[in-house]
């Protein structure tokens, strides 16, 4: 009983001791466990509380921003309003000025359309179609071509009481001159019919105005012909002046221009082939002036080169005296100066004993230079 008592006590003992060194070693895990925690709750705490910061230091960046922004968009649209506002007073007035302008074309058009029928009024009326085709041919005469270049209203044939109403002066023989007839032509009332015929689109209405302007044409020509042209006192040949782009567009589309030129020496012309035609002619002029001017230089020339012979003849002649006075001045340097030299050594030879000599090689001397000078 006694041994059994005491294994039991020691027994008992050893778990005694094994559990309060349990117990100790539980409780420091605890306390490990508690720092740690604790640590890490600290850890946990300061983490929080950056992020707390952070959070609130990008909220009040994002309010900022935010707060940016809205003031950006706010100018921005304010801007935009206000150029919205001034772009659309801007496009009121301009749309308020083109209303005024359209009302202003139509006023002038209504003005222009007016105009159209006074037009049509006179140009139905032949006398004042010649009277605008002439004024027409003596505005382009007078730009390109100077006043003694032509002469108006002239009658080309000698005898004849026609009057072309515009003449080119071009030379001829000798001092006379030859003219150049140029007549203005409008068949008005057959070109109109042409061109209302072709608004109908009808082939065979226009084909039957198209011959009767090509007849209008022939006929103008014939007249040309008969009244104006007679060489030697005029060209071969008038010039026809239609004084619209259109008229001349439609002889040069029938093939008239060809016709006219090869049946009666007749050459037509619009606006702007007749400018070109009068400015050939001034070249033309100017060519003849540049032959003139050349001829009376090479007159010159020759009257030059006769005086030029002159002038080197009586070069000639005074080359000679100089050089003859030339050799009189070597002969005089030459053959004088030694005889006065001796002279003057026999001067000084002789006696100079008293006063007498003295005046006697004077005199000698004196007399001796004169003697030589002569």
């Amino acid at each position: 009983m006694g041994n059994s008592g005491f294994i039991i006590a020691i027994v008992f003992g050893v778990l005694l001791v094994t559990t309060l060194i349990i117990s100790f070693i539980s409780l420091a895990r605890a306390q490990r466990t508690t720092r740690r925690i604790e640590a890490n709750t600290a850890k946990m705490d300061a983490y929080f509380t950056t992020y707390a910061e952070m959070v609130e230091r990008n909220q009040r960046s994002i309010s900022e921003q935010q707060e940016f922004r809205l003031r950006n968009i706010e100018e921005g649209m304010a801007r935009l309003r206000n150029e919205n506002t001034s772009q659309l007073d801007n496009m009121r007035q301009t749309v308020d000025e083109r209303l005024e302008q359209v009302f202003r074309g139509l006023g002038e058009m209504q003005s222009v359309a007016a105009n159209v029928g006074d037009l049509k009024k006179i140009l139905s009326n032949v006398k004042t179609r010649g009277i605008l085709g002439e004024v027409q041919l003596a505005a382009i005469l007078e730009q390109i071509l100077n006043n003694d270049q032509y002469d108006e209203n002239v009658a080309t044939v000698p005898g004849s009481d026609k009057r072309v109403e515009f003449a080119i002066k071009l030379p001829g023989d000798g001092e006379n001159i030859v003219y150049l007839p140029i007549d203005s032509k409008f068949p008005a009332d057959t070109y109109s019919s042409l061109m209302d015929a072709y608004e109908t689109g009808d082939k065979a209405i226009v084909d039957r105005f198209k011959t009767a302007l090509r007849n209008a044409f022939r006929k103008e020509a014939k007249d040309i012909r008969d009244k104006y042209i007679s060489p030697p006192h005029t060209t071969d040949f008038g010039i026809m002046f239609l004084p619209f782009e259109g008229l001349y567009a439609e002889a040069v589309n029938m093939g008239v221009i060809e016709l006219l030129q090869r049946e009666y020496k007749v050459t037509v012309a619009g606006p702007t082939t007749m400018a070109a035609l009068l400015n050939s002619l001034q070249m033309g002029f100017h060519t003849l002036a540049i032959e003139k001017r050349s001829s009376e230089v090479w007159k010159i020339l020759a009257e030059v080169k006769t005086e030029f012979a002159k002038f080197d003849a009586g070069l000639k002649d005074a080359r000679k005296r100089i050089r003859q006075a030339d050799d009189e001045l070597d002969k005089l340097e030459g053959v004088r100066t030694r005889a006065i030299n001796r002279k003057l050594r026999d001067v000084m030879l002789l006696d100079d004993d008293g006063e007498e000599n003295e005046d006697i090689c004077d005199s000698g001397f004196t007399s001796i230079v004169q003697r030589e000078y002569k």
